[in-house]
């Protein structure tokens, strides 16, 4: 990738077909694209986004290598099937409707995560209020209740300011290593899934973590910590397996909830 693209990725070539979207990509494609635009919508609807800053890819179903990353300009409730940007690790758009391009320091983050861990099929990170404030905490992640019980194991990664350099990519997949999540000192939370639907659900229990937090230490008495033994069992019995992917149960009703809404994502 050129230095000269210096925040964003720009399309290498300009697309002269005049189709629908949909009728240009896969089926399979296309469904993805559907659940990576409700994706953007939900974490907008619970209040995780950051205008048009963050970023939310999922790799391209039967295509080695590439993913679809939000043209950098639109805000997470502008999200549609259509308006994805095709990349690949290389930093090359394939694919982009809009024009708009990827912000660079999200291919950085995401081309990283996808080339090292084949298994990580959708990626999210967050600037939230709650992720940002326990990643500048110097404890981490604390298992407070259960609901932050479901990860003991977390990657941190140090802040080394906004993420534009692609030697960094070898430091952030070596901090995750094959976790699920990890935090971003002094930055945010990046979440991992099998699925979008998984890491919408990964997404959703961390970020209930860190919001937990963050109300039980502003109330300033002393905290009960639960045994080392109850807190592994916890984790041990949240952890996804192979027939019980955690969100799968929960995606068709989150996509009910946004049809209810605005079912504009989906076009």
């Amino acid at each position: 990738m050129n230095e000269m693209m210096r925040e964003t990725v720009a399309a290498t070539a300009t697309s002269t077909d005049t189709r629908p979207v949909r009728e240009q990509v896969t089926a399979a494609e296309w469904q993805a694209r559907v659940d990576l635009a409700a994706c953007y919508r939900l974490v907008n609807h619970y209040g995780w986004d950051e205008m048009v800053a963050n970023h939310i890819s999922v790799c391209v179903p039967g295509e080695e290598g590439t993913f679809l990353l939000n043209p950098y300009g639109l805000l997470y409730d502008q999200m549609t099937a259509s308006c994805f940007v095709k990349v690949n690790a290389a930093g090359e758009v394939l694919f982009d409707a809009t024009g708009l391009g990827c912000n660079k320091a999200g291919f950085v983050i995401h081309s990283a995560v996808h080339m090292a861990r084949p298994d990580a099929a959708c990626v999210i990170h967050t600037h939230s209020l709650a992720g940002m404030a326990v990643s500048a905490m110097k404890v981490g992640l604390l298992p407070l209740a259960q609901s932050a019980m479901r990860f003991i194991d977390i990657g941190y990664h140090e802040f080394e300011g906004p993420a534009v350099h692609l030697e960094e990519r070898e430091r952030l997949v070596a901090n995750l290593g094959d976790r699920e999540v990890m935090i971003l000192r002094n930055h945010g939370l990046l979440v991992t899934g099998t699925s979008i639907p998984e890491a919408f659900n990964n997404l959703f229990r961390l970020e209930r973590a860190c919001a937990l937090q963050v109300m039980t230490l502003s109330c300033n008495t002393e905290l009960h910590m639960p045994s080392q033994e109850s807190v592994t069992e916890t984790n041990r019995l949240f952890k996804p397996t192979g027939m019980r992917r955690r969100g799968l149960l929960e995606w068709p009703a989150l996509l009910k909830r946004l049809d209810g809404i605005d079912p504009s994502y989906r076009d």
